[in-house]
């Protein structure tokens, strides 16, 4: 018996020490908590860190470092007051993803409420849907608790549209039309009889018109933001007022999963920001995390979803930063140059990291 006794002992003990050692290893490996942010917005990635640090989960503390961005109106391009529309109006757009549920709250072109990420997570919380879109998302958010309705438009924003409006509209977002006048409204030059049978040779070899003078670091900079909290949980969130001068109605890569953000606890996480009419047809953030799923380094990873735009788009401008589940971080551009910021335990404060296209 006492042999028989002893090797069920010896047993029990290697098994309790694996289980320890196997917490260990995620719990407190020291490469937690860690935060990543496209752009140097280190206020918003500090309060993101400090969320984090007191053992806020991943998905708390991407909503305070998100929130802190909207509050702080970064760049203009993130919270009200920034980025009008064609009628000079501004919207929001954001998203939330859980990389442990796999759940995603979003909304899109919400109107009258500022909190995009809140209102993104009271998506999450309390309805079995993804996305709530236009006037019905702002009706949502406040009756859940949010602020509003608020004129989401400022002094500036309004300045930039009126400027916009003495250009004649331009630049703007339509193609293939003809305007009545100078802004407006459009009419399809197809209605018009003017493009019957005719097929470009441009278009033909595949080749798109350049969309550069719509897009730069100042009308797209999108916040995206991962978090990998104290436990090795990931999560990711986004929150822009979009492209400036889009068409009304218009949503980009803002709040689609896997363009913008995406996260899989198993694998890590990735953020993205630029042109998202045209990274939102890759899901360049999904392929991060799933090239990176397959073994591949986050640099290589990023720079492979980007390379993949680019074949198709040589003039479109947009970036992506991933990172893993051993705290590997790495950035890609393409068409700028695009600078990312992270937050370590081996960091006395935020560090900005620039990546040349």
């Amino acid at each position: 018996m006492a042999p028989r006794n002893l090797s069920m002992s010896l047993v029990f003990l290697f098994t309790l020490f694996s289980l320890v050692i196997g917490h260990e290893g995620v719990g407190n490996s020291g490469k937690y908590p860690i935060v990543v942010s496209t752009w140097p917005f280190l206020e918003a990635v500090r309060a993101a860190w400090k969320a984090v640090d007191k053992g806020f989960n991943a998905v708390d503390a991407v909503v305070e470092g998100c929130s802190a961005c909207e509050e702080l109106r970064c760049d203009g391009t993130v919270g009200p007051g920034g980025s009008p529309d064609e009628n000079g109006e501004t919207t929001i757009d954001a998203l939330l993803m859980n990389g442990v549920t796999m759940e995603v709250g979003a909304v899109a072109a919400m109107r009258y409420v500022k909190d995009g990420i809140r209102a993104a997570r009271l998506v999450m919380q309390h309805t079995k849907h993804t996305m709530l879109v236009g006037d019905r998302a702002s009706a949502f958010a406040i009756s859940m608790g949010l602020p509003g309705p608020t004129n989401l438009s400022s002094p500036e924003s309004m300045e930039k549209w009126t400027r916009w409006k003495e250009n004649h509209c331009q630049p703007n977002f339509w193609k293939n039309v003809l305007p009545v006048d100078s802004c407006g409204p459009y009419q399809s030059k197809d209605n018009m009889g003017l493009n019957k049978g005719v097929c470009s040779e441009a278009k033909a070899m595949g080749i798109i018109e350049s969309r550069t003078s719509l897009v730069g670091p100042h009308n797209h900079d999108t916040i995206s933001m991962a978090v990998i909290d104290k436990m090795g949980h990931v999560a990711v969130g986004t929150s822009t007022n979009g492209a400036t001068f889009k068409i009304p109605g218009r949503v980009g890569d803002g709040p689609i999963a896997g363009s913008s953000a995406y996260a899989d606890d198993e694998v890590g996480a990735c953020g993205a920001t630029g042109d998202g009419d045209i990274m939102m047809r890759f899901l360049p953030c999904y392929q991060v995390v799933e090239s990176m799923r397959q073994g591949m380094e986050p640099k290589l990873a990023a720079k492979d979803a980007i390379s993949r735009i680019a074949r198709k788009f040589p003039d479109f401008v947009g970036a992506v930063v991933a990172i893993n589940k051993n705290g590997v971080h790495a950035g890609a551009c393409h068409g700028w140059t695009f600078q990312y910021s992270v937050r370590s335990p081996d960091m006395d404060d935020v560090k900005v990291f620039t990546v040349l296209p």
